[in-house]
C-alpha cells in the first residue's frame, strides 16, 4: 500500500459517521467527499477549497480532485478561461495564470482533429456555446458535428452550464438568434464562430474567431461529421456595415474589429453570391437562453448528467474513462468542479453513470459533463503562490492544450 493510499484509508470510519450525521442534519456536508472516501482539504482562498480522495468503482479505484466554490461570497466568481480566440488552444494552467485565476478545470469538447478531411485544418474550437464576461463568443455546432462521446438522450450541443449576473449557477440551453439584413430583405444567420455550420446556412465569423482557416465550417453534414466538404461555398466580408470583399472559398487570417466575415454553404452560398461590393449589410446575433431571462456572465458547453437530483435516463454505464464534471448545489450558490486522476493506477476512471452518482453524493442537485480523457485537468494556486499547479495527473502524461475552461477567481 502506498503512502497516499494509507493516508486515504485512515479515518474512514470517522468520515462515514460524519456523512451519516450530515444526512440526519439535512445534508450539512454539501461538498464533502462521498462516504468511504477520506478527503484532504486545502483552503485556497476564502470561499474556494480543494480536496482529493479515492473513489471505488466497478473497475477499480478512481482518484478524484475537487474544487468547492462558494458563490455566496461576493468576492468569488467564475468565468471562462480561453486563450483570447475561439479557434485556439492552450493548457489550462497557462490560461489560469494569464487570467489571474485561483483555480480552474478544462472545459468543452472540441474540434481536435481532421483526419476525416485531409488537408483541412483542425480549428481547435469548442463544440457548444461560450460566453465570457457577459459577451457571447460562439454558438453550438449541429449535433452530428460534435466531438466526444454520444450525447445522452434528450440533450443537444446547445446545452450549457453557466453563471448569471445574479451570481447563480444553472444548467440551460443557448440557441443562436441572428439575422443578416440587406436592402433586398432579411436572411437567417445559421452560425456564429463555429467550426461547423448547418447545411444550407450562412455563418458569421468575427474578431473573436482568431486566424485559423474557416474551411472546416463547410465540411460534414448536420448528421455526419465525417461527410465530405461542401463544393458550393461563398464568403463575403462586411466592414462597417458595407460589403468590401467576396470569395468562392472560405479564407483564413485575423478578422479586424468591426468586421464580419459571412461564410455560406449550399443554399447559403447561393444567397451570398447575390451580394455586391458596397452593399449595406447589418448582421445581428445573440445567444438566447431557454430557461431564464437573466443574462449569463459565463457559460460553456458539455452535456447534463443530473437534473433535480436525478441522473438523466440513458447515461452510459459501460465505458469508463478519466472525466471532468461540474456540480451545482445550494440553489446555484455552490459549485463542485471534479477532475479524475489520469495516473496509471487510476486510469480506468468512471463511467458517465458513475460520475452522475458521484456528483449526487457530493451534494449536487444538477451536474454537467465536460471533456475528459487527455483533456481532464484541474489546477489550483496555493495561498501565497505566484502560479497555479496541476493537481491531477493528465492521462497523456502532460497537459493537453484545450480551447476553454472554467476559471475560479477571488477578488482581493
Amino acid at each position: 500500500m502506498t503512502r497516499r493510499q494509507r493516508r486515504f484509508s485512515a479515518g474512514k470510519n470517522v468520515l462515514t459517521l460524519l456523512a451519516a450525521l450530515g444526512t440526519l442534519a439535512g445534508a450539512a456536508l454539501v461538498g464533502a467527499a462521498p462516504a468511504g472516501a477520506v478527503p484532504e482539504r486545502t483552503a485556497l482562498a476564502p470561499g474556494v477549497a480543494y480536496e482529493e480522495f479515492d473513489l471505488p468503482s466497478a473497475r477499480g479505484t478512481a482518484h478524484a480532485h475537487v474544487l468547492i466554490v462558494d458563490l455566496r461570497d461576493p468576492r468569488v466568481r467564475l468565468d471562462l478561461l480561453y486563450p483570447g480566440a475561439v479557434a485556439a488552444r492552450s493548457p489550462v494552467s497557462r490560461m489560469a495564470d494569464a487570467a489571474g485565476a485561483v483555480a480552474g478545470v478544462n472545459g468543452d469538447f472540441f474540434n481536435i482533429t481532421e483526419t476525416q478531411h485531409p488537408g483541412v485544418e483542425a480549428t481547435g474550437a469548442s463544440v457548444g456555446p461560450a460566453i465570457a464576461k457577459g459577451h457571447g463568443l460562439k454558438a453550438a455546432v449541429p449535433n452530428g458535428q460534435r466531438f466526444g462521446p454520444a450525447l445522452p438522450p434528450g440533450t443537444t450541443t446547445e446545452d450549457v452550464i453557466g453563471v448569471g449576473v445574479d451570481r447563480r449557477a444553472r444548467l440551460d440551453t443557448l440557441a443562436l438568434d441572428g439575422s443578416i439584413r440587406t436592402p433586398a430583405g432579411r436572411l437567417p444567420l445559421g452560425g456564429l464562430n463555429q467550426y461547423a455550420l448547418p447545411e444550407d446556412s450562412i455563418g458569421a465569423f468575427t474578431s473573436d474567431w482568431g486566424s485559423v482557416s474557416r474551411v472546416r465550417a463547410t465540411c460534414g453534414t448536420d448528421a455526419d461529421r465525417a461527410a465530405g466538404c461542401s463544393t458550393d461555398t461563398y464568403e463575403v466580408t462586411v466592414r462597417r456595415h458595407r460589403v468590401v470583399a467576396m470569395s468562392d472559398t472560405p479564407g483564413s487570417g485575423p478578422i479586424a474589429a468591426g468586421t464580419t466575415v459571412l461564410v455560406g454553404r449550399e443554399a447559403g452560398a447561393r444567397q451570398l453570391r447575390k451580394f455586391f461590393a458596397g452593399e449595406p449589410v447589418a448582421v445581428r446575433h445573440r445567444l438566447v437562453a431557454s430557461t431564464t431571462r437573466i443574462p449569463y456572465r459565463f457559460a460553456l458547453g458539455g452535456y447534463p448528467l443530473l437534473r433535480g437530483g436525478q441522473p438523466l435516463p440513458g447515461l452510459d454505464d459501460r465505458t469508463a474513462a478519466v472525466r471532468t464534471a461540474v456540480g451545482v448545489a445550494d440553489g446555484g450558490r455552490r459549485l463542485l468542479l471534479l477532475a479524475l486522476d489520469g495516473a496509471p493506477a487510476y486510469r480506468t476512471g468512471l463511467t458517465i453513470a458513475e460520475v452522475a452518482g458521484t456528483m449526487r453524493e457530493l451534494g449536487s442537485v444538477d451536474a454537467f459533463s465536460l471533456d475528459g480523457g487527455g483533456s481532464t485537468t484541474l489546477v489550483a494556486r496555493e495561498p501565497g503562490a505566484s502560479a497555479v499547479t496541476v493537481r491531477n495527473h493528465p492521462s497523456g502524461g502532460a497537459e493537453r492544450p484545450v480551447p476553454n475552461g472554467i476559471g475560479v477567481f477571488r477578488a482581493p
